[in-house]
């Protein structure tokens, strides 16, 4: 196919140069009603802002440029059929979930999954057996699912309808899927795969390889995260036989809205057609980039810059596009060392207790790399991190406590109705009538229906201490948090 056409985004662009008069909706007329500085902004993505007009398509019955685009988007990923998200990855990961479970089909999931997961799981009322989390001693980061325990519950739940992990995570970490592909399709299960973080993946020698390549049967990617779409768009890819793309086309259209956004369809279509024509060379240039600002940051030694790999074996990769910091002195925690940096300019994805998370893509300039340098020199140098001394690392602060064993299988509430608000001192083996969700990233250390046991409460009060946020839980901000009454 030519990847070098993208074609909803011509068409587009052709309705646009025609100057067709607008009997239709939207009712803004290509932004005609804007004031000036209005216009500025967003006058020339509402010129292309159309709907389900002759000629455009429909994305939900595709059978023109948007069947075509979808087409060179699974020609370009690797996919057999690929599917156009306008809902973010949200929306795929409720209709890949519903796609293979009903209500009481049991599902084996990664524990530490994103809270859109746990949203489908419900919605599906599914039951779910969660896998614990391959925690790393030395630094508290999440190394995905041992293979051998997966193994294990497989064997135990011959019954399980897939298998969903998160692959890689929020911090770029990764594992090695060929051979977890093999083992679940032994049970002629599929693998379903939260790539949000991956959409690269695979499209130079220097990255991971992709899930789909790697045997999954069904894979959500967030295009907008890592490649060039605009926010919320993503696409859904699938391959074999062990999905039902009946079920996935069904579940998108009730999920989606009925009025797509063609500017979010274009802007993936074009994603599509720039990493598939200057992706590779474009991440040669992005990951010299990189190497050399790890390389001058060699000098500023009371930073650590964590290389996953160093921890682990080669079943597990690390996306180098994502970099994670930490103060070696301990003087500035995650959170504190986050603030530093964006007072001076540097807006970083994240931070938890210990780390800052920066988030580099094919568009990452090197000025914005000499721009975060200079901002870690300046730290260094208000905070006289260089005189002081490098501490022994305190292990598993935040993680060990919890999350080490399989659980039994678990059935998640869709709506608890009798509840109470107590001091969090006094909710031990409480039922959580809530999803407790430090934000970014959005993964829940507690489900709603799940026992509040002392190691829960010991971690969940070390990211109150940190000065964690907590998305949806207003609670939690005066040490209090919903139970089941």
């Amino acid at each position: 196919m030519n990847q070098h056409k993208a074609p909803l985004y011509d068409m587009l662009k052709q309705y646009h140069m025609d100057n067709k008069a607008s009997f239709h909706v939207p009712g803004h007329k290509f932004g005609r009603a804007l004031n000036k500085e209005e216009q500025y902004y967003f006058k020339q993505i509402m010129e292309i802002d159309y709907t389900e007009i002759t000629g455009l398509d429909d994305l939900h019955d595709a059978q023109g440029v948007i069947e075509e685009s979808q087409e060179l988007a699974a020609h370009c990923f690797g996919a057999e059929e690929s599917f156009f998200l306008i809902n973010g990855s949200t929306v795929g990961n409720l209709a890949m979930i519903l796609s293979v479970c009903e209500r009481d089909d049991l599902i084996i999931v990664q524990r530490n999954v994103h809270k859109s997961i746990i949203n489908g799981l419900i919605l599906a009322e599914a039951k779910i057996v969660f896998l614990p989390p391959n925690l790393d001693k030395n630094t508290d980061l999440d190394f995905g699912i041992d293979e051998k325990t997966l193994q294990t519950t497989l064997v135990q739940y011959p019954n399980a309808k897939a298998v969903l992990l998160t692959n890689p995570n929020y911090f770029g970490i990764g594992m090695d899927l060929k051979d977890i592909a093999k083992l679940v399709h032994q049970n002629n299960i599929p693998l379903l795969i939260d790539e949000a973080h991956g959409a690269h993946y695979g499209f130079h020698p220097a990255l991971p390889d992709s899930a789909l390549f790697s045997g999954a049967d069904a894979v959500v990617q967030s295009t907008h995260k890592m490649l060039t779409s605009m926010t919320m768009s993503g696409m859904l890819h699938v391959q074999g036989n062990l999905i039902d793309r009946e079920k996935i086309r069904h579940y998108l259209t009730m999920l989606q809205s009925s009025s797509p956004s063609y500017p979010l369809m274009a802007s993936l279509d074009i994603s599509r057609r720039w990493i598939s024509t200057e992706g590779r060379r474009r991440i040669s240039i992005v990951q010299n980039m990189i190497t050399g600002f790890k390389e001058k940051m060699e000098k500023l030694h009371w930073f650590e810059i964590v290389n996953s790999t160093k921890y682990t074996d080669k079943k597990y990769t690390q996306d180098p596009f994502k970099i994670i910091i930490r103060d070696l002195t301990t003087t500035l925690s995650g959170y504190e060392l986050q603030a530093e940096i964006e007072k001076r300019q540097c807006m970083v994805e994240m931070a938890n207790p210990r780390f800052v998370l920066i988030v580099c893509s094919v568009s990452t300039q090197e000025e914005d790399l000499q721009k975060l340098l200079d901002a870690l020199r300046d730290i260094s140098d208000e905070f006289s991190l260089k005189k002081k001394e490098l501490r022994e690392n305190i292990t598993n602060s935040i993680y060990e406590t919890n999350f080490t064993k399989l659980n039994p299988p678990m059935q998640m509430k869709r709506n608890i109705t009798h509840t109470e608000v107590v001091n969090i001192n006094e909710a031990l083996n409480s039922m959580s009538a809530e999803m407790v969700i430090p934000y970014p990233p959005g993964i829940p250390i507690l489900y709603p229906g799940e026992m509040i046991t002392s190691e829960v409460l010991i971690k969940i009060k070390q990211f109150i201490d940190s000065g964690a946020y907590f998305q949806g839980s207003k609670e939690l901000k005066n040490n209090q948090i919903k139970i089941v009454k």
